[in-house]
């Protein structure tokens, strides 16, 4: 990790608080990157990992003891593994300091989760980390979301480097964010970074809950954590291996299409099975190339140069079973070249104009409507109305207006619409009037 020398007695090295000559950095006026300084390892020193059941109990009841909310993040092995496990659990308390937990070797973290059920949890980004913590157990009381008191804010950079830079003027190393984190033994230089990703947590929540306080935004900063918190998780999407890159626009016969789908799944099946990321076992170009080609025999499938490499060789039997599976499915059973709609889905918006104007128009009209909103209060536009539900209420209206059913759009019934729609208070309230005046 390589950092700026800063001088061994610099205040900012030793202590949560920003540099002392430097008020805490707001959206309006940020540190100057002229006074932000580095912050190359923790204060208290490197803790050491928490490997172990007992150790782990330890560990849950000091932290149960300590005081205030408790900063958390998860590090996981994106590109390397098959799944979104957590690999490390990082956890920082007043009173307790930083813990480095394996959730691999503890064993099941009953005792962690009860420590945790209670104070609120301080997450950057927590839509990210909330899922593998779920799968460990873990489930949060309250929240406080960094990353999105940054964008309510109105702040340009969210990540967490760029929102500590500008509110508490020091500067962490990001060496390490796409490291595999299933390593073991972690090198110490990760161990340090993921240390470092929640030493300051508490200090910027307690930095932006003040400016979300000054702004009139602090009750719509809970309403978006609290929907953070409690939304169920996404479900399955439909035909998953359509989104297989390239497959939209190079892959369009049923046949080629049926080729694609054997190829993903037989992948994704031993892909979880060896516990890897799928385009480690095969590539996704060597999927598209064998659909577009549709090989007729197992020597023509090896001729492909995306088959040449020795992942591919390694399991050339079981890729050649699913072509051929592919090859030899009856007509009826191939998959179709349109992908099948969820109940909820609506077509792309590219095709209204052509097929649906009304809803085209009403559509244009929403966006301008929250596009102008959303700059008057300073907010991104999609944290103001979500997309999917700016395209709903457009859908809904555009419909109406061609089945010859249109009403009177007023603000209540824009109002009951959102709110059916899962919009917040907040949101309903914000947007409300500029539809209403966008939709006479």
């Amino acid at each position: 990790m390589t950092t700026r020398a800063t001088g061994a007695s610099h205040p900012a090295a030793s202590s949560a608080v920003p540099h002392p000559a430097v008020p805490p950095g707001t959206t309006d006026h940020p540190i100057s990157p002229h006074d932000v300084v580095d912050y190359p390892r923790p204060r208290d020193g490197l803790p050491e990992i928490i490997g172990t059941p007992a150790r782990l109990s330890r560990a849950a009841r000091s932290l149960a003891a300590g005081r205030g909310p408790v900063a958390l993040d998860a590090e996981r092995a994106s590109g390397f593994r098959y799944g979104q496990d957590a690999y490390l659990v990082q956890l920082r308390r007043e009173g307790v300091g930083t813990l480095l937990i394996d959730p691999i070797t503890c064993g099941p973290l009953t005792d962690l989760a009860t420590a945790l059920d209670g104070p609120e949890w301080i997450l950057h980004a927590a839509d990210q980390d909330i899922p593998c913590l779920t799968m460990l157990g873990l489930k949060a009381a309250s929240l406080f979301d960094t990353e999105l008191a940054a964008r309510l804010l109105g702040r340009q950079h969210v990540g967490l480097g760029a929102v500590i830079e500008e509110t508490l003027g020091l500067r962490l190393a990001k060496d390490h964010a796409a490291a595999d984190w299933s390593t073991r033994p972690l090198p110490t230089s990760w161990l340090i970074y993921a240390a470092l990703d929640v030493e300051l947590l508490i200090d910027l929540r307690d930095a932006l809950a003040v400016e979300l306080e000054a702004a009139g935004k602090a009750q719509w900063a809970t309403q978006e954590f609290e929907h953070i918190r409690t939304r169920p998780a996404k479900p399955a999407k439909i035909d998953p291996w359509r989104k297989t890159p390239r497959a939209g626009s190079t892959v369009r016969s049923p046949r080629s299409l049926a080729i694609l789908r054997e190829l993903w799944t037989s992948r994704e099946e031993l892909a979880a099975e060896l516990d890897r990321t799928p385009s480690k076992v095969l590539s996704h170009h060597a999927l598209i190339a064998a659909a577009v080609a549709r090989p007729r025999s197992r020597r023509k499938m090896n001729a492909l140069k995306e088959f040449s490499s020795r992942q591919a060789r390694q399991n050339q039997e079981r890729w050649w079973r699913a072509i051929e599976r592919a090859l030899e499915m009856p007509e009826e059973e191939l998959p179709p070249t349109r992908a099948p709609m969820g109940p909820e889905e609506l077509p792309h918006p590219r095709t209204w104009q052509r097929h649906h104007a009304e809803a085209a128009d009403q559509l244009n009209r929403v966006r301008g409507a929250i596009r102008q909103r959303a700059e008057e209060i300073r907010v991104p536009q999609e944290l103001l109305l979500a997309p999917g539900c700016q395209r709903r209420l457009a859908w809904d209206l555009g419909e109406e207006i061609e089945s010859g059913h249109a009403g009177s759009v007023s603000a209540q019934k824009i109002s009951e619409r959102l709110a059916v729609m899962g919009a917040r208070p907040w949101q309903i309230e914000q947007a409300t009037p500029a539809l209403a005046t966008a939709l006479r």
